[in-house]
C-alpha cells in the first residue's frame, strides 16, 4: 500500500513538472509575437487598403468619441470601413505618428481634426504623396495639405453666436450688454488652432461693432491645451486673476465643461457669472440643470463626422476630385454643397479640387432642452 501511494506521488510530480516546462516554452515562444496595439491606437484591419482612418483631436473626450459613435453607426449601415484612430495624449507628434501609421497600413483615406493650422501640413502631404485621400473636419489645416474641410460653420456664424449667446445670459442676470461695462476673456483650447482662434477673432469683430463698452481684460487668452485637468485649473485662475469677471467665452468642448466645473467648485452660478460657448449636451448636461450654464451650443458632432467619413470615401474609392459649386449628395443626411476655403480662410489659395462643406445649423442648449438630446 505504502509502495503504491509512494508511486502515485511520484506520477502526479513528474506531470507537474512537464506541464510546467510546456508552459514555459509556450511563453517563451510568445516574445516574439507582436503586442496588442494601446489604448487609443488605431487596430490593424484585414482589408486596409479600403480604410478610412478617423482622426481627433484626441480619444477619450466627449465631442470626439461622439462624433466617433456617429460615423461608425453611419459607416455600418452604408458600407463604409472606418477605423477610429485616435491617441488619448492631445499632441501634434501623437497626430503624425497616427498619419505614418495610416501610410504604412496603406489606409484610403484620412479624416482629422487638426491640433494645429500648419503643422501637420507636410505628414499629410506626404500621405496624399502615397495615395491616401486627406479630409479634415471640425480644425483645419492649410488648405493645399487636404481635399475637403466639414466645417460647423463660418468664423462670422460663430464667433457671433458665442457672442449673442453671452448677451442673452447677461441680459437674463439683470445686466445691460448694451451700455454696461463688460469685463469678457476667451478660453480655449491653444493660440495654434485654426477654427477656435477665428471664432475669437470674429467674436472680438462683433463685439467691437456691437458692444463697444465691452472690455477683453485678457487680451493674451487661456489656453488649457485640449487637457480636461488644466481647463479646471484654468478656469480658477480665470476666477482669482478676475473676481468680478461678467463673461467667459469658451470656445472648445473641453476648456467650457473645466471651466464650469471650476465654477462649481467656488459655489459660483449662472447668476454670479456668464460662462458659454461650445460643447456636447452630455459634458454640459450636470452644469446647466445645476444652473451653473444658463446656455451653450454645438452642431452634431455626428453629422459632421459621418459627412466627412463620407466624402473621403466617395473621393478615395474612384479618386475623384472636387469642383467648387458642386452639389454632393450624402445618403440619409442630403445635399451639400462644395464650396470655396474662402468661407473659412478669407484670401485663401484656391488649388484646383479642394474646397469646404458647411454643416447646416447649430444647437443651443438650456437646462429645458438638454435632456432631449444624447451625445
Amino acid at each position: 500500500m505504502k509502495i503504491t501511494l509512494r508511486r502515485s506521488w511520484l506520477i502526479w510530480l513528474l506531470t507537474v513538472t512537464l506541464m510546467a516546462a510546456l508552459l514555459m516554452m509556450l511563453w517563451g515562444c510568445g516574445d516574439d509575437q507582436p503586442s496588442a496595439p494601446a489604448a487609443g491606437e488605431p487596430k490593424p484591419v484585414s482589408n486596409s487598403n479600403t480604410a478610412v482612418w478617423l482622426v481627433p483631436k484626441s480619444s477619450g473626450i466627449s465631442f470626439f468619441d461622439s462624433a466617433n459613435a456617429g460615423a461608425q453607426a453611419y459607416a455600418a449601415k452604408h458600407g463604409i470601413n472606418v477605423q477610429y484612430a485616435g491617441s488619448p495624449i492631445p499632441e501634434i507628434e501623437k497626430q503624425i505618428e497616427i498619419i505614418d501609421q495610416a501610410i504604412a497600413n496603406k489606409v484610403k483615406a484620412i479624416v482629422i481634426s487638426s491640433l494645429d493650422s500648419t503643422a501637420l501640413d507636410d505628414a499629410l502631404k506626404r500621405a496624399a504623396q502615397n495615395g491616401i485621400t486627406v479630409v479634415t473636419w471640425n480644425s483645419d489645416v492649410s488648405p493645399d495639405a487636404r481635399k475637403v474641410m466639414v466645417s460647423q460653420g463660418t468664423p462670422a456664424q460663430l464667433g457671433s453666436r458665442l457672442v449673442e449667446m453671452a448677451t442673452k445670459s447677461l441680459i437674463k442676470r439683470g445686466l445691460k450688454p448694451a451700455t454696461d461695462p463688460i469685463e469678457y476673456v476667451w478660453h480655449f483650447s491653444r493660440s495654434t488652432v485654426t477654427d477656435q482662434n477665428s471664432w475669437r477673432q470674429a467674436g472680438e469683430a462683433y463685439i467691437e461693432s456691437n458692444y463697444p463698452n465691452w472690455v477683453n481684460v485678457k487680451p493674451d487668452n487661456y489656453y488649457s491645451n485640449n487637457d480636461p485637468d488644466l481647463a479646471v485649473k484654468v478656469g480658477h485662475t480665470i476666477f482669482q486673476e478676475h473676481p468680478d469677471i461678467n463673461v467667459i467665452l469658451c470656445n472648445d468642448a473641453i476648456s467650457l465643461p473645466g471651466q464650469a466645473q471650476a465654477a462649481k467648485e467656488l459655489n459660483k452660478t449662472a447668476r454670479d457669472v456668464t460662462i458659454t460657448g461650445f460643447s456636447t449636451p452630455n459634458s454640459m448636461r450636470e452644469y446647466a440643470l445645476a444652473g451653473i450654464v444658463d446656455r451653450w451650443a454645438l452642431w452634431d458632432c455626428r453629422i459632421q463626422a459621418s459627412i466627412a467619413c463620407y466624402l473621403a470615401w466617395y473621393l478615395a474609392k474612384d479618386s475623384k476630385e472636387l469642383v467648387l459649386g458642386q452639389m454632393i449628395d450624402i445618403p440619409d443626411i442630403g445635399l451639400v454643397e462644395v464650396m470655396s476655403n474662402n468661407v473659412l480662410q478669407p484670401n485663401s489659395p484656391l488649388p484646383h479640387g479642394l474646397g469646404v462643406v458647411l454643416l447646416p445649423n447649430r444647437i443651443e442648449f438650456t437646462s429645458e432642452n438638454v435632456n432631449d438630446y444624447d451625445f
